[in-house]
């Protein structure tokens, strides 16, 4: 029963994308849009991406140096797992999966509310394509600048470790630093980002799809929410095991 539902939901997914992702009939109406959602979507982001990845950067300094005190292992490991343990899969999936909670949830409520307000079915009424309308700017904006998000909680997180190496003794600055730039991989930064490309998609697509396919009052659009969030976790850590398969073998 769980799998002809959900593979029922998955066809009712496709069905969907299909009419997300054909020619707007206004550009300029588009573009308004975009913009509007990038500001949403991203922009409004920026804060707590770059809030966690400060805090989450400064305690991998601290565990790392506190859990690898010998004499055989040089001190600028510190700086070097910091980097690597950032770039290969906080700043991307982690990272990802925060957003999941927060643009996820905005996303799911807002078309939700259009749906038991009946503002789509009177798009549709107009003869509006409601969901290229309302679902194709989220996308577009949120898997072209999700890119963003990433490099500021790369740098952020990198910056919080350089401040444990200031502020406490547990690692010179300039051993952090010789370890941040020691064996570096430019491949790890493209690697988060082809990554995060994927999962934007799915933190914008799978968040519409709920709330555009929500019946019901106030409380169904809760639940909504709540069911793009975990839907969009799921399968960010599914395809983050695949892709890293694919892309790092």
């Amino acid at each position: 029963m769980f799998i002809l539902k959900s593979l029922n939901k998955f066809g009712e997914y496709i069905l969907l994308m299909g009419k997300v992702f054909s020619i707007p009939d206004r550009w300029s109406e588009f573009f308004r849009r975009y913009i509007m959602e990038v500001y949403q979507l991203v922009i409004d982001s920026i804060a707590i991406v770059v809030t966690i990845s400060l805090f989450i950067g400064a305690v991998i300094a601290i565990q790392t140096s506190l859990n690898i005190m010998s004499p055989l292992i040089p001190p600028y490991t510190v700086g070097l797992i910091t980097r690597d343990t950032l770039l290969l899969e906080f700043s991307s999936s982690i990272m990802c999966l925060i957003l999941a909670g927060k643009i996820g949830s905005n996303i799911a409520s807002e078309i939700g509310t259009m749906r038991v307000t009946e503002q789509i079915d009177a798009l549709d009424i107009m003869g509006v394509n409601s969901a290229n309308y309302l679902i194709l700017p989220k996308i577009t904006a949120l898997v072209t600048f999700i890119p963003i998000l990433v490099a500021f909680s790369m740098f952020t997180g990198l910056f919080g470790g350089y401040l444990v190496s200031i502020f406490t003794s547990i690692i010179p600055t300039s051993r952090y630093v010789y370890g941040l730039q020691s064996y570096f991989n430019e491949y790890y930064i493209w690697y988060s980002i082809i990554k995060s490309l994927f999962f934007g998609f799915v933190i914008s697509s799978v968040a519409s799809f709920y709330g555009y396919k929500v019946k019901g009052g106030a409380l169904e659009v809760g639940q909504a929410s709540t069911d793009s969030v975990v839907v969009s976790s799921v399968t960010i850590l599914l395809l983050d095991v695949l892709l890293t398969k694919i892309l790092l073998q």
